[in-house]
């Protein structure tokens, strides 16, 4: 049994409303259930009851035992002195609030049909090879997953607006930089994501704005704070480099103490720092207003082609500084670029939006209906249920589905798991 159980059964009315009465026998009616609270403070905000037939309006809190009251400290904590009605699964103890006043216990265990009891605990704790509901799911109306998802994506969006919200505060809400800092970040992957943001985070970003005119400066400067320019006996590119950095570090003070190294292991050649880093300064040294650019474009085709960069013509036979490959031009994937337009363009243009009372929507859920799905286990193990992936909408909606609800047994926060409930 979990508390969320108690949430359930009080949020959606799964009790029986005849002859409630308190565990010292006084009749309980309720004519308002309240406001359901995520946050700190009692559960459900605004209860109106009548208790012995006394009209009471305040706040009701929830859990497993009535001892549980006094483990979380709420008899010294004046913010549940407003507590009405305390609602408990056993009752083992009588609680008092800060005043030293008694609060009413409703046993709500007396009030909830087996049959509901029996399908939670079916639900919640038979061991299933993916998630709980999987072999119930399809049965889910169509529309309700279909919205449920929609919020899921906005949900996926507002959780990584975290981060964003983060690099706003240091960088003094500079939105160029945080979009640097990002796509930085996303040209990292997942191997060198974090380092890749220490390298964007090394220097201020004006320094970087100053070399925005010149891709060499751009790639010394990005290639000298990742620790790269390292080799003895350089070619000549690699010497322009050393040499143009040596006069960036001067000039800007520059340190790169607190970098991560860049890693090289485990990644496929096209995905080396090196060639990511190279990429990332052509993009900038294309488009000198690439912020407004990002901000404004909301068709996949137009971010595409502002995004399409190569690399500079010596890593067309590089992957590395130290030795030669064969020629190919080195060119982002249009999967890379569906990847940096999830993870960086549409969170950003979510938030900038959010900041300016503009939120569009409707625009964004577009933006991510063009972009083809994300293929990985989580997608391919709803497509085995029959739940289709037909965009990057519809991926970044099941791997937040999946992480933040199936993963972490929040099934009665889910609106699938809620309308699977049985009454």
């Amino acid at each position: 049994m979990k508390e969320d159980f108690l949430h359930f059964l009080w949020r959606f009315k799964k009790l029986s409303l005849n002859n409630l009465k308190t565990s010292l026998g006084e009749s309980v009616e309720i004519q308002k259930f309240g406001s359901y609270n995520t946050l700190a403070g009692p559960d459900f905000f605004n209860a109106s009851l009548v208790i012995a037939g006394q009209h009471w309006v305040g706040n009701v809190e929830m859990h497993l035992k009535s001892s549980d009251w006094f483990a979380h400290g709420h008899e010294k904590d004046p913010n549940y002195n407003n507590v009405i009605l305390h609602v408990v699964w056993e009752d083992d103890v009588e609680i008092f609030n800060a005043n030293n006043q008694p609060v009413p216990t409703l046993l709500l265990k007396d009030y909830v049909s087996h049959d509901l009891l029996n399908s939670y605990q079916k639900f919640i704790y038979h061991s299933y090879s993916f998630i709980n509901c999987e072999n119930e799911i399809t049965s889910v109306d169509d529309f309700i997953l279909s919205n449920w998802k929609e919020r899921l994506f906005i949900e996926r969006l507002e959780q990584k607006s975290i981060l964003i919200k983060e690099l706003l505060s240091k960088s003094k809400n500079n939105w160029e930089a945080v979009l640097f800092q990002l796509l930085m970040k996303n040209f990292g992957g997942n191997i060198n994501g974090e380092s890749f943001l220490s390298i964007a985070q090394s220097f201020e970003f004006a320094t970087f704005q100053k070399s925005t005119q010149s891709l060499k400066q751009l790639e010394s400067l990005l290639f000298g704070q990742a620790l790269l320019l390292t080799s003895e006996i350089p070619s000549s590119y690699e010497k322009s480099l050393q040499d143009e950095y040596k006069f960036l570090k001067s000039k800007f003070q520059l340190s790169n103490l607190g970098v991560l190294s860049p890693q090289f292991f485990k990644l496929r050649p096209p995905n080396f720092p090196t060639i990511r880093l190279s990429q990332l300064a052509n993009l900038y040294a294309s488009h000198s207003q690439i912020f407004s650019l990002l901000m404004t474009t909301t068709n996949r085709s137009d971010l595409q082609h502002v995004l399409k960069v190569s690399t500079s013509e010596f890593w067309n036979t590089h992957y590395t500084f130290s030795k030669e490959s064969k020629r190919v031009k080195k060119t982002v994937s249009d999967a890379f670029i569906n990847l940096i337009i999830i993870n960086t363009i549409i969170p950003l243009q979510f938030c900038y939006q959010q900041s300016k009372g503009k939120l569009d929507t409707e625009i964004l859920l577009k933006l991510a209906e063009e972009i083809p799905s994300e293929k990985n286990t989580v997608i391919n193990n709803f497509s085995k249920l029959k739940i289709a992936s037909n965009s990057a909408k519809d991926s970044q909606s099941l791997l937040q589905l999946y992480k933040q609800y199936c993963s972490k047994t929040r099934c009665l926060h889910c609106a699938v798991g809620t309308k699977l409930m049985k009454p």
